[in-house]
């Protein structure tokens, strides 16, 4: 039940120097994980999206009416975004993490060092991201998974394998439970709740804050019930990126059309026969077959990326996306505050307006989209990292 109401009813921190066994771009990063951080955050947006356009807002999720609209478009919709890119992120925050790790052992530091005010730095972001903007937050999340995994690190790989399999088996076996659940309960239809839909409608920036502060445990149940999933995502990170699956020479290449190939042609039969089922297999959908489909997008997005290096020329997509990967965490934080902006009652209430009209999501994730893709690549011709990320070197320095 959510307090406050009477109702029945989530960057890849990037490193300064993406260092890899392959040949690394300008500057010594790799420019496939900065696309694909690009990449995810835009596929981040097109899950979230539904979250913003939803009558009952932030609070769609728990009362089971902020999915897509039904029509084709949304199906479709749902099968390419739901859960892929959230997966993409953590385990593009996994890469990060082994980045620095590897960074600090060329430096002759001694691991963790100061990494743990990172995270905490992280963390301190997440729960302001969280209060004053978006409930569904994931930076808050990372943080605790990020202390997890560096500690991790120290440990031989054999520890690591263990924990990584382990915490696959625990989130398996606790989706499954909560599918068994879903099943077994009673189908109750969502009701729409006025109280709710008017707080997103009409409310004030500071009621929706004082509704998350008084729902804050509810709305944190998504991180709470996946931890053992974000904990294998980080170390999956980790794994593929000692393994060369981002680097730019020709073992790189290959695993990632094993990737491709596996993770498209297993997963996507999974995510489309768990969409077809019934709606207790949401869970299933979303955080068992997304996952391995999100595989597949890694690989599908380097071949991509490979293709654009053998012609040694980037086209202003490519460029754009590596611009909006080289300031992920700022365009996490502010396509949550456009969507919220657009959509909400303090806003201009595109929700409560053309709710109900099926082109109000896809037009507004393009829109957004587009001011990121354009806006990124401007910061980036005069500075060297994000606002966000500046200000985060900033204090840690």
């Amino acid at each position: 039940m959510l307090k406050g109401m009477h109702t029945s009813a989530a960057s890849a921190p990037s490193a300064a120097t993406d260092t890899a066994p392959a040949a690394p771009g300008r500057k010594g990063r790799l420019p496939l994980l900065d696309v694909l951080r690009g990449v995810a955050i835009l596929g981040t947006l097109g899950t979230n999206i539904w979250i913003f356009t939803d009558a009952h807002g932030e609070a769609g999720p728990l009362v089971g009416t902020a999915a897509t609209d039904g029509t084709a478009f949304g199906a479709v919709f749902e099968l390419l975004a739901n859960g892929k890119f959230l997966s993409m992120l953590t385990v593009l925050f996994g890469v990060g993490l082994a980045i620095q790790f590897r960074s600090f052992e060329k430096r002759g530091h001694r691991w963790p060092g100061r990494y743990h005010w990172r995270a905490l730095f992280l963390f301190a972001e997440g729960t302001i991201h969280f209060t004053l903007l978006f409930a569904w937050d994931v930076l808050m999340g990372y943080a605790v998974t990020a202390v997890v995994t560096a500690w991790l690190l120290n440990r031989s790989r054999r520890a690591r394998h263990a924990v990584m399999w382990t915490a696959l088996g625990v989130h398996l076996a606790i989706m499954g439970l909560v599918t068994a659940a879903m099943a077994a309960g009673p189908n109750n239809a969502a009701e729409h709740d006025p109280e709710i839909a008017a707080l997103y409608a009409s409310g004030s920036w500071w009621e929706q804050v004082q509704f998350r502060i008084d729902n804050l445990l509810v709305f944190r149940i998504e991180a709470i019930v996946t931890f053992p999933l974000l904990v294998f995502l980080f170390l999956l990170g980790v794994r593929l990126f000692r393994a060369g699956a981002f680097g730019a020479d020709e073992a790189g290449r290959r695993l990632r059309v094993r990737l491709a190939a596996w993770g498209l042609g297993i997963g996507l039969p999974l995510n489309l026969a768990a969409m077809l089922g019934p709606d207790s297999l949401f869970f299933l959908e979303r955080y068992a077959a997304a996952p391995v489909v999100m595989l597949g997008y890694i690989g599908l997005v380097g071949i991509a990326v490979d293709r654009v290096t053998e012609r040694a020329r980037r086209g202003p997509l490519t460029a754009s996306l590596e611009s909006l990967g080289r300031t992920a965490l700022s365009g996490y934080i502010l396509q949550n505050l456009l969507a919220s902006a657009l959509c909400y009652g303090w806003g201009l209430g595109l929700a409560a307006k053309f709710g109900e009209s099926a082109w109000l999501a896809p037009v507004l994730w393009l829109g957004i989209s587009a001011v990121m893709l354009v806006g990124s690549r401007l910061w980036m011709r005069r500075f060297s990292t994000g606002p966000v990320e500046l200000i985060q070197k900033t204090v840690l320095r």
